[in-house]
């Protein structure tokens, strides 16, 4: 078999397929999860903090004081950009949470569906013959 037809099955696979599905998904849903952060949840938070953005919370680790992240940048200074770390934690968080959530509620699904009680069980054709000998001798 040569390589090019199998990479031809490998790539025509559904778990590939699928798999390449769940990154596209997963990509767009870190996009999502991220304005969702940085745009709605972190603004009243850094309000609350005192009108700071979790991202400029840094530590300089040189001599000379900036007062911004981006002078410190632009400077050329040496950092330690905690907030950051903090703002990407904070996404992780929320999209574990979501992931919990849907993982969560499609196993419970799961569970109701197996905990449905089977159909009864069709009776035996000597049982439906029984039946309708009984039902003729009634009405005889």
């Amino acid at each position: 078999m040569s390589m090019m037809s199998e990479f031809k099955s490998f790539a025509v696979k559904g778990n590939a397929i699928d798999m390449a599905v769940g990154v596209i998904i997963g990509g767009a849903f870190g996009k999502i999860v991220s304005s969702l952060v940085n745009d709605v949840i972190m603004p009243p938070v850094g309000k609350l903090i005192g009108g700071v953005s979790f991202k400029e919370l840094f530590v300089n680790l040189g001599e000379v004081n900036y007062a911004t992240l981006a002078e410190a940048q632009e400077a050329g200074a040496a950092t330690l950009n905690y907030g950051n770390f903090l703002q990407n934690v904070f996404d992780f968080l929320i999209v574990a949470f979501v992931i919990f959530m849907m993982v969560r509620s499609i196993n419970n699904a799961k569970k109701k569906e197996e905990e449905k009680p089977a159909a009864p069980a069709e009776p035996s054709e000597d049982i439906l013959l029984l039946r309708e000998i009984r039902d003729n001798l009634k009405n005889a």
